[in-house]
């Protein structure tokens, strides 16, 4: 039986004609209900008041079904209207002052329309809850098992007896087992409220199961207020068994923002350890090469408005050109007359960054620059309800670990890498052998330049870029190639997510700065013991 309450009869208005009026205060029968057309229940929903809008929207729901579903949403974002004139209902869209609207059912355009013409459809916190729940109920059904999840986990917070009928219904013909788990959770949640214990004890063992907070959030009040002692025990073993899955997970969620950081960390610190640690010039300048990558990639989105899908791809290669170029100007300009005079090397390549630093502020300005994410860039992966792994970060993570394999095949498995190697080990027997120092040096300094400077690529996904970018980074750099061992690359990556996941461990507990000033003091300490770092250079590299 539908009841529908309301001050004005119920008129149905079809294509052809106009069908016979509904009292609203009778109690309507399904085969009576299947008369009324959603056309004349719209046309009612325009001419109640606000408190009598309840029964003709859940008369809606019943007649209409999924049809009525762009209804919903519209009128839960307040963007329902109606025609003064022909009480027709329409969705309305405001873009710079101007009104365009569309047929509700249909979906068509009716094109701009003046604001006097139209009226909104009021609703108050009542009828937005009743949204809520009605469009979860009504996406339900949907093909995609995506949205039928979302649409139950959105039902669980208020379960009616309509949303348990619902439920019901459709869980014979689920196909999907996320969807089927989360329903048969929803019913859970039901049968914990039963008067009969035994019931409310088969409850618990499915909500025992689950991570969400209502599962939560229910055993807690079985366990501190249930009548009886078994259910009690019960739950109280249930909400055991949870906290501590919640605590694994939250254990493996700082454990990947620690792997996450650690990434950063060996992108921005693997060029310094090729430059550093094979060409031994403290370059103070790298973070500023992590910064034109940065701001490389914010240039080529500005160039590629229309395709930020795939303005990353760009960048990458752009950004390695661009740092990697600077990069040699700086080593042929500079750091070249500067061998084997660290101190000197060092004045030089900070007065290098702070003049980098000023060249970006007039060009691009002193303020911070957002850079746009991709959409395969952005959201989440969704593990359950507690962990979730952010895909930029994942997606760097894995970047990271491409890089550093390229580089070392680059090493390697390529005369470059052969020639640096042997620059590293004996200078002058390298020249001997006709190898050309100078080309090697600028090649090298080149392409650890190029490497922060995708580096800064990656940077820009995560935070904003400005002229500053490269500062926060450079002392880091230099404890992870110091820490791993100076010209190490495998002393870089386990140093790099060594001292991430120490930053992300310890932050919770000491706060970021404290837990960075300890890294810091570890380090020191740390270098007392072993100089070289933790994996030495052996050999002629040594000396």
């Amino acid at each position: 039986m539908v009841s529908v309450q309301a001050n004005e009869p119920v008129a149905a208005i079809n294509d052809n004609n106009v069908t016979p009026t509904v009292p609203a205060s009778t109690e309507i029968t399904q085969t009576e209900a299947d008369t009324v057309s959603v056309e004349g229940l719209l046309v009612t929903l325009t001419k109640v008041k606000l408190s009598k809008a309840l029964p003709v929207l859940k008369q809606l729901e019943k007649v209409g079904g999924a049809q009525i579903l762009p209804m919903f949403e519209s009128m839960l974002a307040g963007d329902l209207y109606f025609v003064k004139s022909s009480k027709e209902v329409v969705a309305v869209t405001k873009v710079n002052g101007e009104i365009t609207a569309q047929a509700i059912l249909t979906q068509q355009s009716l094109g701009q329309l003046d604001s006097s013409l139209v009226k909104k459809i009021r609703v108050n916190n009542k009828l937005r809850g009743y949204l809520r729940q009605a469009i979860a109920r009504l996406q339900i059904s949907n093909s995609d098992p995506a949205i039928r999840l979302d649409a139950v986990k959105a039902l669980l917070k208020n379960l009616s007896d309509e949303t348990v009928a619902t439920l019901t219904s459709v869980r014979p013909n689920e196909g999907d087992e996320d969807v089927l788990s989360m329903i048969d959770l929803a019913l859970a949640l039901n049968q914990s409220n039963s008067a009969i214990a035994h019931e409310r004890l088969a409850a618990v063992k499915v909500l025992a199961d689950s991570l969400e907070n209502e599962a939560r959030n229910k055993l807690t009040k079985l366990a501190d207020n249930d009548s009886d002692a078994k259910v009690k025990a019960a739950a109280s073993k249930a909400l055991k068994s949870i906290n501590q899955r919640i605590e694994f997970y939250g254990f493996i969620d700082q454990l990947f923002f620690g792997l996450s950081l650690g990434s950063v960390l060996l992108l921005a610190a693997i060029g310094l350890a090729i430059t550093f640690g094979v060409m031994g010039v403290i370059n103070m300048a790298h973070g500023e090469m992590i910064m034109l990558g940065a701001y490389t990639t914010y240039v080529v989105q500005l160039m590629m408005p229309n395709a930020i899908e795939y303005s990353l791809w760009v960048a990458i290669p752009m950004a390695f050109l661009v740092s990697g170029l600077v990069g040699v100007l700086i080593e042929r300009g500079v750091i070249r007359h500067l061998h084997g005079r660290p101190l000197e090397t060092l004045l030089a390549t900070f007065g290098i960054s702070l003049i980098l630093q000023q060249l970006v502020r007039t060009v691009f300005s002193p303020l911070n620059r957002q850079v746009a994410s991709p959409e395969w860039i952005s959201g989440s992966l969704e593990i359950n309800p507690i962990l979730s792994l952010t895909l930029n970060r994942l997606y760097i993570l894995a970047f990271a670990l491409l890089v550093f394999g390229l580089l070392l095949i680059v090493l390697r498995k390529t005369s470059l890498g052969l020639n640096v190697r042997a620059v590293s080990q004996n200078r002058d027997m390298a020249k001997a052998m006709g190898i050309k120092t100078d080309w090697v040096d600028a090649m090298t300094f080149g392409l650890g330049s190029g490497i922060a400077g995708i580096a800064g690529v990656a940077l820009s996904q995560l935070t904003n870029v400005g002229p500053n970018l490269g500062q926060a980074y450079i002392i880091d750099s230099f404890m992870v190639v110091v820490f791993g061992g100076v010209g190490n690359l495998w002393g870089t990556l386990v140093a790099a997510f060594s001292l991430g996941i120490a930053n992300k461990f310890l932050e919770p507990v000491t706060g970021a700065v404290l837990a960075s000033i300890i890294v810091l003091v570890f380090i020191i300490l740390f270098i007392q013991k072993r100089p070289k770092g933790l994996f030495p250079q052996k050999g002629r590299a040594a000396e």
